[in-house]
Formats: C-alpha cells, structure tokens, sequence
C-alpha cells in the first residue's frame, strides 16, 4: 500500500524542527523549492503514519497551498498510477477556504486573504480586487461544493479516503452532505487539526506562528492511527 497525502503547512511540518515552511528557505536546499524542508518532512504525522502502517509514502503538500491546488495535484498524482496494482489510501488535510491559485508566464502563485503575498505586476491590480470583494462565506460554500464532488469522484473510483479540516471549517453550511467516515467532523469547528491539537494542550512553535511542532505531530499521528483503525480503513 501507499499513503498518498496533500495539504498545507500542516501536513508539510512547516517548522515543525527547524524554522522553514519551505526547502528553499535553507540555502542548502534551494534546489528543492517549495517543497517541505526534509528534516521537517520525517516527523509530519503523514510520514509517522506511513512507517506505523509500514506503507509507501507520498506526501503532495506544500505550505501556503490553496485547495485548488490540493485538488489538481492529487488527481495528477492519482491519474499518473491510475493502472497501478498498489492499493492506496488518500488523506487529504484541507486549507484555507479563500486561498486561490494563478498562473502567469508559466509559474503558479498561491494568493490568500493576507492581502501582503508577492504576486506578478500584471497581477496586482487582480489581488487588490480579490482582497477588497473577499467573500468569506461564498468561498466557503464554494470550497464544500468542490471537495463534495472530489469526494464522489474518489468514492466512484473506489479510492479509500479521509478528509479534515486545517484551520477552516464548514459549521457556517446550510446543505449538510453525508459524508460518512471519509471526513472528520467537517461541520464541527472543534474537529479541525488546529483546534484539536490545541485542545490537547500543545501551541505553535512560536507565538507568532500558525505551525505545530514534532510533538503536536506525533500526537495527530496517533489519532489518525485510532481513526484509521476504528472506521477499517486498514
């Protein structure tokens, strides 16, 4: 079996032991890009978990990444093995709802609602107006009708899979969907990864941060363990 999963800084371990969201940002590692530091990468719940069930790996995620990304990299990932034999088990840990992605000239920007990401020059006069008519509940209802219909799409391939939510939740909702055990408390805004983690007493590694440190993994690790095994996705 592989793990395949996908996300953002929380499931690339930004900071998790050191202070980069980024390879790159270790000059000795410029050549990885955005991908996640390695060190960061082997103690991600992700990775612990895959040793735990004694899979192979996969890890898609990248800090700062918006949903659409999420999205057109795991179905790359998936269409790219899809006359593969490996069993595979997708877990996806979802960003924020307002994050978006562009292209321009051949490169790919994640925007957010910060309203201080770098965009091209051609781009800027697109950023200031989609932070000024942000939408906060239409990007969400958005977001629920996309990863609904991922859902289907997975579920229709018979592809087993588990969603949950990062810092964002679906509580403000009014077409509730049944998702079964693929999503874990997608309307609860206490089931999200940043609140749980909280709640079972750990903080971010500096105040300032939004990142979790190798503990705070291990401790989802274990859950998502517990999870896997109670709803016999293993």
């Amino acid at each position: 079996m592989i793990l395949y999963v996908n996300g953002d800084s929380h499931t690339a371990g930004a900071e998790a032991v050191n202070t980069h969201a980024f390879a790159e940002d270790d000059p000795d590692l410029f050549y990885l890009g955005r991908a996640p530091h390695p060190e960061n990468l082997a103690v991600t719940w992700g990775k612990l978990l895959s040793l735990a069930l004694n899979s192979g790996f996969h890890c898609g995620a990248e800090s700062a990444s918006s949903n659409a990304r999420i999205l057109r990299t795991t179905r790359a990932w998936l269409e790219e093995r899809k006359h593969s034999v490996e069993d595979k088990l997708v877990i996806i840990q979802w960003s924020t709802w307002e994050r978006e992605e562009w292209e321009y000239n051949g490169v790919v920007y994640q925007v957010n609602g910060s309203g201080i990401d770098h965009v091209p020059a051609e781009a800027a006069e697109r950023y200031r107006n989609y932070i000024i008519g942000l939408d906060w509940q239409a990007k969400t209802e958005e977001a629920h009708d996309q990863i609904w219909e991922f859902h289907l799409e997975l579920t229709a391939q018979n592809i087993p899979h588990v969603f949950l939510n990062g810092n964002n939740d679906f509580s403000k909702i009014a077409d509730q969907k049944d998702w079964g055990v693929n999503y874990i408390g997608p309307y609860d805004s206490a089931s999200t990864f940043d609140k749980q983690i909280r709640l079972a007493g750990y903080q971010t590694v500096t105040p300032n941060s939004y990142h979790f440190g190798k503990d705070a993994h291990a401790w989802w690790f274990k859950r998502m363990l517990d999870y896997l095994m109670s709803n016999k996705f293993i």
